[in-house]
């Protein structure tokens, strides 16, 4: 089992920045993908951008540009910066290892406890 402990998020002004922070735990040997998701209310969680154990990283098309995932493997910390924030990117962000996609939603057995990000005009 892996354990999932984020920091980061809040309140910011379109335009603006954040950073979130996820430390794993447990059976990191078992990561084959990590990375960011978010669930605004009453849409399905969705993909922001995961980082593979190959280093490949991949990005929703609507943060690209703007976003960028990185890892400190050192200690195991996965990072997420979020640039040039919208409104429409105001969702409580989850970080999430090994997730599947299925039926338009993602899941795994591997979160974190959720951070919410809201983003004001």
């Amino acid at each position: 089992q892996v354990h999932l402990v984020q920091s980061g998020g809040g309140s910011v002004q379109a335009g603006g920045s954040l950073r979130l922070s996820c430390i794993a735990s447990g059976s990191t040997r078992s990561i084959n993908v990590i990375g960011y998701y978010r669930q605004a209310p009453g849409n399905k969680r969705e993909l922001v951008a995961h980082i593979r154990s190959d280093g490949t990283t991949a990005y929703a098309d609507s943060v690209k540009g703007r976003f960028s995932i990185s890892e400190d493997s050192a200690k195991n910390t996965l990072y997420l910066q979020m640039n040039s924030l919208k409104p429409e990117d105001t969702a409580v962000y989850y970080c999430g290892a090994n997730a599947v996609y299925y039926n338009g939603a993602f899941y795994s057995d591997n979160w974190g406890q959720g951070t919410q990000v809201t983003v004001s005009s």
